[in-house]
């Protein structure tokens, strides 16, 4: 992937350092080729998805200071555990119908392949000017940034047939998750060792059912959630010094990140159970009734692609260089901008505005299919 030289190239929402920060932001997010026509939303899931894209963005905003904090570096780690994990579970989840059926083959290109050309040629050229990188070129085969999510999302939602015959599913996606660590010349098309590394977030999410999602509504889970992340928290804490946290971006090999071989099939199954855990008590703490956000998680995908323009555009316009930021004050208040930020992203307004290259119809494209020439009065 293309590196960036204001663009924390380290983290998923953003280009590539070690050779990776969204999302991502994903984020990354549930576009519109995840939803079935028809369904009733669940504000459950729509909750989730806003609190996970805050998060995002708010990780974004602490990219520039982590070197001066330690205590803002042990969040970061936190967050970087929690966040792309629970887009991805939540993404697998929603794609349990998939069958590549027309429509939904319509869906899948228009809500993830036309954003994902969108974003990655706009990422191009604003880079271009944030970076002081006049010559950087568009390619559409080497994600940039954010839109590294989008070309994972398309691979996975191909693949979803295939795991939905597999009779062990997450044991054979951990293990090719292992295997890709212990390979650092599998390239940079379509991002494909994160595709790889985060593959069984998503399976697990295939394997997913309502019942395991009320499992962690239960009071005595959300009870129990509240000291393992104080615990998660005073891990991340001490381990500022001793881990390098570019793991928690699962795109890289050990080799690439200065480990032996051998650490890196350990690292996966230890950050995979971690993070698993992890993701479980955030969402035994997401609201199941419709809250003032509810709504917003409807629009995550807008929020998870928009914010990155002002998370470049902070660092390139030295929104950063004042030493109050680098203090409590400063902490706070770019914590509160990029909540703010994301939040106006996911609203209506924003997304009436960019409907046309999010979640295009292209009618014009397809062939109508049978069920829809049987509904044609």
């Amino acid at each position: 992937m293309r590196a960036s030289s204001t663009a924390s190239a380290e983290t998923p929402g953003s280009p590539r350092a070690h050779g990776s920060t969204l999302p991502s932001p994903a984020p990354t997010t549930v576009p519109a080729a995840e939803r079935a026509p028809g369904k009733q939303r669940d504000p459950f899931f729509d909750n989730a998805k806003y609190l996970a894209i805050v998060l995002v963005a708010i990780g974004h905003s602490w990219e520039p200071l982590r070197s001066g904090s330690r205590s803002v570096t042990a969040l970061y780690t936190l967050v970087y555990a929690v966040h792309m994990p629970a887009f991805i579970v939540i993404s697998g989840y929603f794609s349990r119908s998939f069958r590549a059926t027309p429509p939904q083959i319509r869906r899948l290109l228009g809500g993830v392949v036309v954003p994902y050309v969108v974003f990655e040629t706009a990422y191009t050229l604003y880079t271009r000017w944030t970076d002081h990188q006049p010559d950087r070129a568009v390619s559409l085969l080497d994600p940039l940034y954010l839109t590294w999510f989008l070309a994972a999302l398309f691979v996975w939602r191909l693949t979803t047939p295939i795991w939905k015959h597999v009779r062990r599913p997450l044991p054979v996606a951990l293990v090719i998750a292992m295997l890709a660590t212990l390979s650092p010349s599998i390239g940079n098309d379509l991002d494909l060792q994160r595709v790889l590394q985060f593959l069984p977030y998503f399976v697990l999410g295939l394997c997913l059912k309502p019942e395991h999602f009320q499992l962690v509504r239960r009071p005595e889970v959300r009870q129990l959630a509240v000291p393992v992340f104080v615990v998660a928290l005073a891990v991340a804490y001490w381990a500022v010094p001793r881990f390098d946290y570019a793991w928690l971006f699962h795109n890289a090999s050990a080799e690439q990140l200065g480990a032996p071989g051998w650490e890196g099939p350990l690292m996966t199954l230890a950050l995979f159970t971690c993070s698993t855990l992890l993701v479980a008590c955030f969402l035994a703490w997401v609201p199941r009734r419709r809250t003032w956000f509810t709504a917003l998680g409807a629009g995550t995908l807008y929020g998870y692609l928009l914010h990155g323009f002002v998370a470049q555009g902070a660092k390139s316009w030295g929104w950063y260089d004042p030493s109050w930021m680098r203090g409590p004050l400063g902490e706070v208040t770019v914590t509160v901008v990029a909540a703010v930020v994301v939040t106006a992203l996911c609203t209506p307004p924003v997304r009436r505005v960019f409907r046309g290259v999010m979640e295009p119809e292209l009618r014009w494209a397809f062939h109508r299919d049978a069920d829809e020439l049987a509904r044609t009065p």
